[in-house]
């Protein structure tokens, strides 16, 4: 049996006022994640293993069926692998948000909606000026973006810039995990001989002054003068965060012996990062922004026909999440709708009428709710579907109904254990 997942990132929400008491999935017209609901079976997950962050990074790999405490290395070297730096031995691969700072506070956490091709003159501009034979900067998408320190301590406490809105950022400047602050850690190079890395305190230091530095030449860079004649944010600051070494992974292949080839369909680089470690294919669509103008229909075409060739697709929408850090209810409630109209609604109707029965599962990776525009620890509600499946007696998608549901609550890779099981 071939398997998709369409994860609706950052999807699951409080039960908000405005609304009635009603969550947005309770809240959203969405007819085609009801009707499977009726059709399959629900439950819920827990994505975030103790003692970890409620990120993207580690939701996704968790559903995709890895053990964090054995491959987690941060975002950062996920997103190196997406765009294509392959990391060395003594690499450490921060990613690097440019944001909006005003009045010492942080606005926002994308530059103010940054697009690629302005994004790649900033980060230019700043590698000619602050990069060396240690620091390198390197273009991503959008806002987001890679800082790779050669040497560099992994060994650091930073602040996630979307976790901290309006907040002041001189208190969430980057310090040296306890313990760390002048222990260096080791690496060891093709030859099999071991080196010292920096302190904690001393990789600390240099991000920071990073990040001081980063703000004199922003403020000056002509894109961001005029941003400021027209009333508009600036992306005036870099903030590094989530860094981390070259993972150790083995191929979804190897861990599950069920899926012989597979594909990731996303706009965001940590996700496709995620997919390259997992040995699966990158696909690239026309449109796809990670924002709500993404192009829907691209992805869910593409997502049909790398399920005619494989036997796995991940097909990853960022949308719902980035509306939540904005704490864009209306929007939030479209991007809902949009998935389920225009990625659903195809997906299923094609898949339907194929000879060749396909495990459909729709989930999302974390909550982001609207009033809080954060990340947020809490199990997110699923469907399973297949041709054949008993149902069980949720007749609606959202939080509170799939608590009743027959899968009850799954932990981690669980999810993706049964998932396979499914044949």
């Amino acid at each position: 049996m071939k398997t998709i997942i369409i994860l609706g990132d950052g999807m699951a929400d409080h039960a908000v006022e405005r609304l009635g008491g009603k969550t947005l999935l309770q809240y959203a017209e969405k007819p085609y994640m009801d009707m499977i609901a009726r059709k399959g079976r629900c439950g819920r997950l827990i994505t975030i293993p103790d003692g970890f962050q409620p990120g993207s990074e580690v939701a996704n790999t968790a559903i995709m069926g890895y053990d964090l405490n054995e491959v987690y290395e941060g975002r950062g070297p996920l997103e190196a692998a997406s765009i294509g730096y392959e990391m060395t031995a003594d690499d450490l691969a921060l990613r690097c948000n440019i944001i909006n700072v005003q009045d010492g506070r942080i606005i926002t956490h994308n530059g103010g909606n940054l697009q690629t091709d302005d994004a790649d003159v900033l980060i230019r501009y700043l590698n000619d000026n602050l990069g060396s034979e240690q620091v390198r900067f390197i273009t991503g998408i959008q806002y987001r973006h890679l800082l790779v320190i050669k040497g560099g301590n992994k060994h650091i406490e930073c602040a996630p810039p979307h976790d901290h809105p309006d907040e002041e950022w001189r208190p969430l400047l980057v310090k040296a995990e306890s313990g760390w602050e002048d222990r260096h850690d080791v690496y060891v190079d093709a030859q099999g001989r071991e080196h010292s890395r920096m302190t904690g305190n001393e990789t600390a230091a240099l991000i920071n002054d990073l990040i001081l530095r980063s703000q004199d030449l922003l403020s000056q860079h002509p894109f961001n003068r005029a941003r400021a004649a027209r009333g508009e944010r600036q992306a005036n600051s870099i903030w590094p965060w989530s860094g981390g070494y070259r993972p150790n992974m083995q191929t979804l292949m190897q861990l599950y012996p069920q899926v012989k080839s597979g594909s990731v369909i996303s706009a965001v680089d940590l996700i496709r990062g995620i997919g390259h470690y997992a040995g699966l294919d990158i696909i690239k669509v026309e449109g796809a922004t990670g924002l709500a103008d993404t192009n829907y229909e691209g992805k869910a075409q593409a997502a049909i026909e790398m399920l005619r060739k494989q036997d796995f697709v991940f097909l990853h929408v960022e949308a719902s999440d980035e509306a939540g850090h904005d704490g864009d209810l209306e929007l939030k409630l479209k991007t809902i709708s949009n998935l389920d109209h225009r990625i659903i609604e195809p997906i299923f109707e094609e898949i339907s009428k194929w000879d060749e029965p396909v495990c459909l599962a729709i989930l999302p990776d974390h909550p982001t709710p609207v009033e809080m525009r954060i990340h947020v620890n809490e199990p997110v509600p699923f469907i399973i579907y297949y041709r054949g499946i008993e149902p069980d007696t949720v007749q609606s998608y959202d939080e509170v109904t799939c608590v009743s549901g027959s899968y009850g609550l799954l932990r981690l890779n669980q999810f993706m254990k049964m998932l396979m099981e499914i044949q």
